[in-house]
């Protein structure tokens, strides 16, 4: 028994051995350049090939051929790599969703060179390097361990390693070379995985595929050791190694055996699933949403070509047309990865898995020996099979809430392989296991015939995700999915339904495949294939139909038609190539033609010239007849713009520059969106585009007698503002529990009869009486009922019975200031707010309350904790103590999505748009998803934020920023909420915009809706806050209004 365990312990460091080689090889090249190689074990496939060349093949000596093999070849692969590959894409920015199809890439290349030129059958004469006596491969293991951990931990090398993986711009700024560090993780990384080939390849299969796959199912000791820790890799690989071996020991009676011996048989796997799915998520560097651009719609002309090339195999006879068979079925599994990567955005790496489940269940249905179920025909089965297959999903789904970028990749990759050992290889599962074709669909053409009737009733239902409402969510889900849950949409729940329907579609694409064959084979479902299926998609188009349907024609005819292995090579160097065409070549030759015509020089008539200066956002401004304007309008840093001059006038005519109100039948339109209403006020105020002058870098001082110049720091803007509230009320400051300095009493308001005195704080600015309507009432157009119609923005979020210049609709009893408008209940309350970042507090007892009505600002320097409780207050971060509370609800553990829905939107620093989608789509996913879902919403916001007409059909992809953030605000209005968190709103933006900005903000305030601003600009945040909480070192010092407060914190 003692020399049993002992021979089995050492053949155990013998497997151990090796896999520790794999996870040194994976961790050093993660940790020098952040990318984990998927094409490690490939690179050991072709280096053991290349070793059995030289010696079996030319009959060189084995030691020379090995020091070629592995001192030059191997690291020249890898420096090759990151030179040709990874570089590039670095230089263009890193994105992880394409840095990962470029590692995949990588290794379906490898892999189907591979086949080309060695052929696709196993060979087991390659040379042995290493007696098979353990203790010399554990001996180079951990020489190597050793070595590495000492150049890290005690070289200049080592330093500028950890440097480089800390932060790899801060390193370039500091003079290291983060090229050659990288290049020096690479080179190191390919000579592991050449030493785990040619170590591996005289005791296991050497083919193509297997060895490959065989290496990268030990990427679980890795990701035990987060991809950070050496000798937890080793000690790992070791013990699993170990175990395996000792397992084989073991041989139970019962059902129990044949499951023991094949977890024993694959334990590397059971790790990989453990730590993909178990242990906390790897790769938060690749926790970024994808990159998305605009698609150039696909012309007609081509799905005409895509019908005619598909209907062409039913005049084909023989091999040919028994081939054409499979390229529907493949079509519809590629599909499946158009639902799940190229709409929704999640990175599946295990469609393959589905794909087989679906034959394998369809095969046991047909036969009548899946168990509980009686035996059905062969399309009855079909649909069993695809019903069964859907809910598991959920295996790939589950993951994908909690996980992005590199950990879902692994998760999905581990279900595939585990799927595929212990389903797909097991004998009790699938062997003699035939698949027949339906009753009367026996021949390859009426068979063929049937796949199309499948494939079209497969493209309608990607159609139906791909449109429409949940089409949009899932577009915004992939673009940004932190603004898709700021957005309202349920993000959790709608990654599942992508996973669900991309194992429906994978499942009947499956069964459709075993049919047209004949028979279950497992081969055809191996996890390498569904890493060359989801090569093919990412290259040819993610999220195109027409680009999986030639994909799937590509991969089966290229296979069909040449030596195998030429489709995988091609789709290879297409992935590699992922940087150079985001959007696949197809994608990237009509963008370019659409360029090449956009080049051609036009004349614009009068007309065209008019439209395109309104697609510009500060070129005119829309002034009724008779208004006047000051020269120079819009260039200061109180200037407006024309979304400034619609808001003002549409909200009570709240202006803060010079320009005057839109006609009152504007606003009645935006209210209740009759375009009657909206004709009637134009023609009793006709309108001219007036062009306004860019914004100059140094104004001018203003004169101190021009009744149009803003007001300081801490005023309102004097010119034609309403008031919000009759004279003798007054607004108060709300009583905060944190409060470090008392709010102090406003100012009286200046005399009634003084036009060009500036308003103070809290104090309306006296207007003309023919430009106010009456207390209580909003803009109405002529003959019509002026109560009957509230003003533009409260007719965009939603009559709640709140009126800006009355208050009516508020709780009786709420104090109000005299000459300010009134103050309404806390809507959102901060109580004793604590979070931390593992030993660091960033909150420390914070408390707050934002009011209906009110402009509440935070201000700090960085650091002090505003980012913290923003997204405490937004949902994307749970405090560790405390409480928040909307309108006396406790919403301090709901996620975002349903804070949106409850009445919080948000916007963010970093514009959170979605650029696939247009102007209107932008905003139609807030109307939709919001709290109020009102379809009428989009036209009102669109045109409210002066987005309307050909702009709103405009991709947002290009558009400038100061645009972009337009967009932004009108979506979070779309859904009508009642608390409206703004993170450094005007980051991006010059000083007109900022003003036209504050113009908004402000008539959104004056309507009740409850503002929080998380601003560094004192400037906006003394024109536009009531009340101003100071953070530092993550507390609350200081609150009061901002003619106080900032004064004491100085400019």
């Amino acid at each position: 028994m003692s020399s049993l365990t002992y021979d089995l312990t050492l053949a155990g460091l013998s497997v151990g051995s090796a896999a520790a080689l794999t996870g040194i090889g994976l961790i050093v090249t993660y940790r020098a350049t952040g990318v984990l190689n998927f094409a490690h074990g490939a690179i050991a496939m072709v280096c053991a090939y290349a070793l059995r060349q030289c010696v079996v093949e030319w009959g060189w000596p084995l030691w020379p051929a090995a020091a070629l093999t592995l001192v030059f070849l191997a690291p020249a692969i890898g420096v090759a790599l990151e030179r040709l590959v990874f570089r590039p894409l670095a230089v263009l920015g890193g994105d992880p969703a394409q840095t990962l199809v470029a590692s995949i890439g990588v290794f379906v290349l490898l892999v189907g060179g591979a086949a080309l030129l060695w052929g696709q059958g196993a060979r087991d004469d390659a040379p042995e390097l290493v007696s098979a006596d353990p203790w010399g491969q554990l001996a180079v293991v951990l020489v190597l361990a050793a070595g590495v951990g000492a150049v890290i931990r005690w070289t200049r090398f080592g330093r500028e390693l950890r440097a480089v993986v800390d932060d790899r711009r801060l390193a370039v700024l500091g003079g290291i070379d983060a090229d050659r560090v990288a290049a020096a993780g690479w080179a190191f990384g390919s000579f592991t995985a050449g030493l785990t080939g040619v170590l591996l390849a005289p005791y296991v299969r050497l083919d193509p595929y297997g060895l490959p796959l065989l290496v990268m199912e030990v990427v679980a000791v890795a990701v035990a050791a987060r991809m950070r820790s050496l000798p937890v890799a080793v000690l790992v690989a070791l013990g699993v190694g170990v175990a395996q071996s000792q397992l084989t020991r073991l041989h139970p009676a019962g059902w129990g055996g044949p499951l023991l011996q094949t977890a024993g048989a694959n334990l590397f796997v059971v790790a990989l699933l453990v730590a993909a799915l178990a242990l906390p998520r790897v790769g938060r560097r690749d926790a970024l949403p994808r990159t998305a651009g605009a698609r150039v719609p696909t012309p007609p002309g081509a799905w005409i070509v895509a019908v005619a090339l598909f209907l062409l195999p039913l005049g084909f006879a023989g091999s040919d047309l028994h081939t054409s068979v499979q390229v529907p079925a493949l079509g519809v599994v590629l599909l499946s990865l158009v639902v799940v990567t190229g709409r929704g955005g999640q990175i599946s790496l295990g469609q393959a898995a589905y794909a087989g489940l679906g034959a394998l269940f369809t095969a046991l249905l047909a036969a009548g020996r899946f168990p509980g179920l009686p035996r059905l025909p062969e399309l009855a089965a079909l649909a069993v099979s695809v019903a069964l297959v859907a809910p598991l999903g959920l295996l790939t789904g589950w993951p994908a809430i909690s996980r992005r970028g590199l950990a879902l990749a692994l998760a999905t990759f581990a279900v595939g392989v585990g799927v595929s050992r212990f389903v797909f290889a097991q004998p009790y599962a699938t062997s003699d296991l035939g698949l027949g074709r339906p009753a009367g669909f026996d021949g390859d053409r009426a068979y063929y015939v049937l796949e199309l009737v499948l494939l079209f009733a497969a493209l309608l239902a990607t159609r139906a995700l791909r449109r429409g409402r949940t089409g949009r969510a899932l577009a915004a889900m992939r673009d940004h999915e932190a603004g898709a849950s700021a957005a309202g949409v349920r993000v959790p729940s709608l990654k599942l339904l992508a996973f669900v329907a991309g194992a429906a579609l994978a499942a009947l694409g499956g069964g459709m495949l075993g049919m047209g064959l004949r028979a279950f084979d497992p081969g055809a479902y191996d996890p390498v294939r569904g890493l060359l299926w989801f090569a093919a998609v990412m290259v040819l188009g993610a999220d195109s139909t027409l680009g999986a349907l030639a994909a799937a024609a590509l991969l089966v005819g290229l296979d069909a038609g040449a030596r195998g292995g030429v489709a995988a090579a091609l789709i290879g160097v297409l992935a590699v190539l992922i940087g150079r065409f985001p959007g696949g070549p197809y994608e990237a030759w009509r963008t370019a033609t659409q360029s090449l015509r956009s080049r051609r020089p036009t004349e614009l008539t009068q007309a065209g010239a008019a439209a395109r200066a309104r697609l510009t956002p500060s070129t005119g401004l829309r002034v009724p007849a008779g208004a006047t304007t000051t020269p120079g309008a819009g260039t200061g840093r109180r200037g407006t713009g024309n979304v400034g001059a619609r808001v003002a006038g549409g909200a009570a005519a709240r202006v803060t520059g010079d320009v005057a109100a839109p006609a009152a039948g504007d606003a009645a339109a935006w209210v209740t969106g009759d375009a009657a209403a909206s004709a009637a006020g134009d023609a009793a105020a006709p309108a001219t585009e007036i062009p306004a002058p860019p914004p100059a870098k140094h104004p001018a001082p203003p004169a101190a007698d021009d009744p149009t110049t803003p007001a300081k720091r801490g005023a309102a803007a004097p010119a034609a503002e309403i008031p919000a509230a009759p004279a003798g009320e007054e607004r108060e400051t709300p009583p905060g529990e944190d409060q470090a300095t008392p709010p102090a009493k406003h100012p009286a308001p200046p005399a009634a009869d003084d036009p060009t005195t500036p308003a103070k704080r809290g104090a309306a600015a006296p207007a003309a009486e023919d430009a106010a309507p009456a207390a209580g009432k909003g803009l109405a157009p002529a003959g019509e009922d002026p109560a009957a119609c509230g003003s533009v923005v409260e007719g965009l979020v939603g009559a709640r019975g709140r009126s800006a210049a009355s208050g009516a609709g508020r709780p009786s009893g709420v104090p109000a200031r005299a000459g300010g408008r009134r103050v309404g209940p806390v809507v959102l309350a901060v109580r004793r707010l604590q979070a931390r970042y593992g030993g660091f507090t960033a909150l420390d007892d914070v408390g707050l309350d934002a009011h209906a009505g009110q402009v509440t600002a935070v201000i700090g320097p960085n650091g002090a904790g505003k980012s913290t409780l923003f997204h405490c207050l937004a949902g994307t971060l749970r405090p560790a103590h405390g409480q928040v509370l909307l309108a006396d609800r406790d919403i301090t553990r709901l996620p975002a999505h349903t804070r949106t829905r409850l009445g919080i939107a948000r916007t963010f620093q970093q514009l959170a748009v979605f650029p696939s989608l247009t102007v209107a789509e932008n905003v139609r996913v807030g109307a939709e998803q919001g709290r109020v879902a009102d379809p009428g919403a989009v036209d009102r916001a669109l045109r409210l934020f002066g987005l309307d007409g050909p702009l709103g059909t405009l991709p947002a992809a290009a558009l400038p920023t100061g645009t972009l953030r337009r967009v932004e605000l009108a979506r979070a209005l779309a859904g009508s909420p009642r608390v409206l968190l703004l993170d450094e709103p005007a980051a991006g933006l010059d000083s007109a915009e900022v003003a036209a900005m504050a113009g908004v903000l402000k008539a959104l305030a004056a309507d009740g809706t409850a503002l929080l601003v998380v601003e560094h600009d004192l400037d906006l945040v003394a024109d536009l806050a009531d009340v101003v909480h100071v953070m530092a070192a993550g507390r609350i010092v200081a609150v009061g209004p901002p003619d106080r407060v900032l004064d004491e914190v100085g400019p």
